[in-house]
């Protein structure tokens, strides 16, 4: 029998290794920054086109490469970051694998310019698949220049499985905000489709968080900082009224190294406890410094799973920490053993001025008087009299002690149940409606239609609405302006940070414009199951979510009635936009069953 084992040729197993370290755009994105950082650069630049799937270019300051380092680069595990094995437990710098550049020539075609200071002319290389098509020298400015296009243009079933454009240029946005927050003393610059996205200029810690993620984000800054033994911890964490649905943005870094753990999470969340609600997530921006050898960063390819060598110590205090800035900066509410409590002043009784007591006095007061001729009859002054109806039998009896009628009430079609669930019967028994659910299909269908037949109505706002948001968000709202207008959307010119809504669809209210937006954009940053076939259908959702009348509304009996009417002349009334039962129905075998 003839061997069959055999090596793999170098630029199948460039492309396997691709699959791990090359996973969409943003992956590549996140290899050139790291590295364009270790070339101590202090200006960079990304440009993108058509979210990565086209070309994506970084461009920095740095020291460059020579010639021979220039070619070596792009050879599976060549790299300047270690020598040896234990240097892997003593790590200052970002890439050190040596297979970020080898993957990405693999599976697209890159250009590489790039010079060093002391040089005259600099190096040019192109590879296509692993292979070097061109070197030539070429005048090029001190630094390196990279440019990787058509991605996966080899690997057709790879490029199928990329997201939308929406989609994967958030994830483009979030490499870029990790790499920056990390490192705010470089300045960078982000433009897609040649449209600038960010321009972030060298700053503190502070700064950089309020140039990414808006000026609003100022006044929910609290600072931390902690230094112990262990480790030392400085950042930001939100105050608690500025919580989340979501995760959004919670960021941790580990010697300037941004990392995801579900374990540090936990600690801050719990940090927060009793001052959001369950379903509510702290934002924070919080650094740790540890020393080298106590963590553990090569266990992914990725690089943003570590293992920490005191992990239980880090999460105490972690919590702790937290904690204490809440407390600190008046967020939290503070306990003063020291204080006896008994001895403060009702609130009642804080401010009012002080009153001398009275002594009333009955002059007309006569003990000997006996009060017991009184006349009876002054107990019964001003009643009338009322004939009591007498039962003709026992079944009419029961039926007057159980229920008093109510004329009032029995002409009502439906009920409400602990506000919200809304009760009507039928003829086969009763039906249990979920007022939240039934109204998100009732105005689904109704966005739905204004979208696509073009009948919206808009109502004009006496005081124009203004919203702000950061740069990347106001991008994801000018790709759904027209689908937004349609609906009855009216917008000003847009500025950078801000939106201004002079109309709004009708049926809409003010106070619920700001949640919408918040809402729409959360859900284009996510990859959810329920995802939309398109976006229309996904702003009707969303907007059919945020307006919905929500669970412990009261609602009047006419509106009880057209919510339900609504309901049953829709195309899917069983199920809300979302999946979930809009009515149950109690059938009168199941109510005798029981009863």
């Amino acid at each position: 029998m003839s061997d069959i084992i055999h090596l793999l040729p170098d630029h199948v197993a460039n492309q396997i290794a691709a699959g791990e370290v090359v996973q969409r755009p943003a992956s590549v994105v996140k290899e050139l920054l790291e590295n364009a950082i270790d070339a101590n650069a202090t200006i960079i630049k990304l440009l993108v086109k058509d979210a990565g799937k086209t070309s994506i270019q970084v461009i920095d300051n740095g020291k460059g490469m020579s010639v021979t380092d220039a070619r070596l680069s792009f050879e599976r595990h060549a790299t300047s970051k270690i020598s040896k094995a234990t240097d892997l437990f003593n790590l200052q710098t970002k890439g050190f694998r040596g297979e970020a550049l080898a993957s990405i020539a693999a599976i697209a075609h890159v250009e590489l310019r790039t010079k060093q200071e002391q040089d005259e002319v600099g190096t040019s290389i192109c590879i296509e698949g692993s292979k070097v098509s061109r070197q030539e020298p070429v005048t090029t400015p001190t630094g390196t220049s990279i440019a990787v296009k058509n991605l996966f243009y080899n690997i057709p079933a790879r490029r199928n499985f990329l997201k939308s454009d929406a989609v994967e240029t958030r994830h483009i946005v979030n490499e870029l905000q990790r790499v920056a927050l990390a490192h705010p003393a470089i300045t960078f610059f982000m433009y897609h489709n040649d449209h600038e996205v960010y321009h972030l200029k060298t700053s503190n810690l502070k700064q950089r968080i309020v140039a990414i993620f808006g000026k609003k984000t100022n006044e929910k800054l609290v600072p931390i900082q902690e230094k112990t033994p262990i480790l030392s911890i400085t950042g930001f964490v939100a105050k608690p009224e500025f919580a989340k649905k979501s995760r959004g943005e919670q960021f941790f870094f580990v010697n300037n190294r941004f990392i995801k753990t579900a374990y540090l999470n936990h600690a801050v969340k719990i940090a927060f406890e009793g001052l959001i609600a369950n379903n509510q997530h702290p934002t924070y921006f919080l650094f740790l410094e540890v020393p080298t050898e106590s963590v553990d960063i090569n266990i992914h390819p990725t690089k943003t799973e570590v293992k920490f060598e005191n992990e239980k110590d880090i999460y105490a205090i972690i919590r702790a920490t937290v904690k204490h800035s809440l407390g600190q900066y008046n967020v939290a509410p503070v306990l003063d053993f020291n204080r006896d409590a008994s001895m403060d002043t009702p609130y009642s009784f804080k401010n009012k001025k002080q009153v001398e007591p009275g002594v009333k006095v009955d002059r007309s007061f006569n003990p000997f008087i006996d009060k017991k001729e009184a006349s009876w009859e002054s107990l019964y002054v001003g009643a009338k009299d009322v004939e009591i109806p007498v039962p003709d039998n026992e079944e009419e009896h029961e039926s007057t002690q159980l229920f008093t009628p109510n004329e009032e009430n029995t002409s009502f079609r439906t009920q409400q149940l602990h506000t919200k669930y809304i009760v009507s019967t039928i003829k086969s028994g009763m039906v249990f409606i979920h007022q939240n659910r039934a109204h998100e299909r009732v105005l689904y269908e109704t966005y739905l239609r204004k979208m696509t037949v073009g009948e919206a109505v808009s109502q004009q706002l006496l005081f124009p609405i203004k919203l702000a948001y950061s740069n990347p968000d106001m991008l994801l709202i000018k790709e759904l302006q027209d689908d937004l207008e349609s609906i009855g959307f009216v917008f000003e010119n847009k500025t950078n940070e801000h939106l201004i809504i002079k109309g709004v669809p009708s049926h809409i209210e003010e106070s619920e414009i700001a949640n919408f937006f918040e809402d729409l954009i959360q859900t284009q940053k996510e990859e959810t199951p329920h995802s939309s076939f398109s976006q229309v259908d996904q702003i009707a959702k969303t907007l059919a979510k945020s307006c919905a009348i929500k669970l412990g509304k009261t609602l009047t009996q006419k509106e009880q009635e057209e919510l339900v009417n609504s309901l049953f002349i829709c195309k899917e009334p069983n199920t809300s936009p979302f999946g979930k039962a809009c009515f149950t129905t109690i059938t009168i075998e199941e109510i005798n069953k029981r009863l």
